[in-house]
């Protein structure tokens, strides 16, 4: 089960850099074009897709490797059994907030889905396109939060927290 989490985590980052590899080549095409006289269509548009989908595609990788703003000064502090209970409280504290943040965003595509809804641009892009990767983002996040809490109350420290 390790290993699958760990390549679900590791695709999810790897998604994420492509889409971040995707708003360069798209800003770069975009900048060459006026250079030559060719309009890339909406590519502000797809690269503001890129962008939200490169940031919640993220969370999990960057969660697992420390990337994560935390207050660890606290927590060297108290160490031991009242470390551990504030890092669960934290864990169930964000794992409550992503779960919430999930179903609302797998809703939020579902209903661009059932509605056809397309963007507003010269592309007319179903939005259920790049809302996905928000949602997938999300999902992948929850699990990893999970993941950590349960590594935490089985007494061993989170995945963000091991130094390799």
């Amino acid at each position: 089960m390790r290993r699958l989490l760990d390549a679900l985590y590791l695709v999810s980052g790897v998604a994420g850099a492509v889409c971040l590899a995707a708003i360069g080549v798209l800003v770069l095409a975009q900048t060459a074009g006026r250079l030559v006289g060719v309009v890339v269509p909406s590519a502000n548009e797809l690269a503001g897709f890129c962008v939200a989908a490169s940031a919640f595609l993220a969370l999990a990788h960057t969660l697992n490797h420390g990337g994560h703003i935390r207050v660890r000064v606290v927590l060297e502090h108290l160490g031991g059994c009242a470390g551990r209970a504030v890092e669960a409280a934290a864990l169930v504290v964000a794992l409550a907030m992503s779960a919430y943040a999930s179903w609302w965003a797998v809703d939020l595509v579902r209903g661009s889905i059932r509605y056809g809804d397309v963007s507003p641009g010269l592309l007319a892009v179903p939005l259920w396109i790049p809302q996905t990767g928000m949602a997938a983002g999300l999902v992948v996040f929850t699990i990893a939060l999970a993941d950590n809490l349960l590594r935490v109350l089985r007494g061993r420290p989170p995945l963000y927290a091991v130094e390799d």
